[in-house]
């Protein structure tokens, strides 16, 4: 179903509001998943707010956003998010560390007992928005065995980076350390379709096509031990830099409904004011990612993309045209809306 960008992310934020979550934590919420259905990214947009809301419901978030900072030094922070919602919280750190970096030129925050914050870019692209480079990380419950093994140990370890441009979009990269996202696997289990072979594996190990067996087995990391040894790096950027839980000990947020998931996360800032002027960058990033677009291309390829840039062209349209949300999804927020009493619109 085709609908309209703008009513869909008020109905998910009347919904986050309902669930008890204030009106501006409510719009960051909502506004994240929006982004994501906007790029076409829809195992990360309002599919998920069915677990979201769970959560809330069985009071396994913290519904308003509580940031305690630990320790802090001029460019860097320990941040404890007190089990805040995962966006709206993120929303607040990013911002902490854009302005850490407007003093230090460059900022590192690290954050226990978060939760899910749905799409990385969202955050990595804040400090865009201010001519400076974003990059963010998370870890998350054990998906991805260690290179060799079998048994599920890594999460499937998030992190985005974004880069300003002048004419050009921006370069703005957003990737799992798993072959895949997990959230597609979830998406494809709910429509009841299969997933491409060399995705994922079962619980014994074995390659499989099944979305379901997907779930209870294990992602596969991308390249193989170079995903593993990114997965390794973020793990100990976030988990065990701050302080908190680290793989096996990170509670699944779609299958554990007694505890917190104790998340963490990393956020960073590169003032580059600091290093060069942001019209000379500018230029210096349209002069590069134009060379990179003019390079010979390959057999059967019409065009080169730069990281982002089909994610960032399919906003701009979708914000024309509307967002392709899939039944399953809108069945769930149906749901949603009958059970917190919030009209559905769509």
């Amino acid at each position: 179903m085709l609908v309209d960008s703008k009513k869909l992310r008020v109905l998910c934020q009347n919904l986050f509001e309902a669930a008890g979550v204030p009106k501006d934590e409510a719009f960051r919420n909502a506004d994240n998943l929006n982004d994501a259905d906007l790029k076409g990214v829809s195992s990360h947009g309002a599919t998920r707010m069915a677990v979201y809301l769970k959560r809330l419901r069985l009071g396994l978030v913290r519904p308003d956003v509580k940031l305690d900072i630990l320790k802090e030094a001029p460019g860097s922070a320990l941040i404890d998010a007190n089990n805040s919602m995962g966006a709206a919280a993120s929303y607040k750190v990013m911002q902490i560390a854009i302005d850490k970096a407007r003093n230090t030129g460059i900022s590192f925050i690290t954050v226990c007992n978060s939760n899910h914050f749905s799409a990385a870019a969202y955050y990595a692209q804040l400090a865009v928005m201010e001519d400076m480079i974003g990059f963010v990380g998370s870890n998350g419950p054990a998906r991805v065995a260690p290179w060799g093994g079998k048994k599920a140990m890594f999460g499937t370890s998030p992190f985005a980076f974004a880069i300003p441009a002048g004419k050009c979009l921006p370069i703005v990269a957003d990737m799992a350390t798993s072959l895949v996202a997990r959230g597609k696997i979830i998406l494809a289990a709910k429509k009841g379709e299969p997933i491409p072979l060399g995705w994922a594996r079962d619980k014994n190990g074995r390659d499989t096509t099944d979305a379901q067996a997907a779930l209870e087995g294990t992602v596969l990391p991308f390249a193989g031990p170079k995903g593993y040894s990114i997965s390794t790096v973020i793990e100990v950027l976030t988990g065990i830099l701050s302080g908190s839980m680290f793989t096996t000990d990170i509670n699944d947020l779609n299958a554990d409904f007694e505890h917190p998931s104790y998340t963490s996360h990393y956020f960073g800032a590169i003032n580059i004011a600091f290093f060069q002027d942001i019209d000379e960058f500018k230029n210096h990033m349209d002069e590069f990612i134009l060379s990179v677009k003019a390079n010979p291309k390959g057999a059967g390829v019409k065009e080169i993309f730069l990281p982002g840039e089909i994610e960032l062209r399919k906003k701009q349209t979708s914000l024309k045209q509307g967002i392709h949300l899939a039944d399953v999804t809108i069945q769930e927020l149906k749901q949603a809306c009958k059970e917190l009493n919030v009209k559905f619109e769509l």
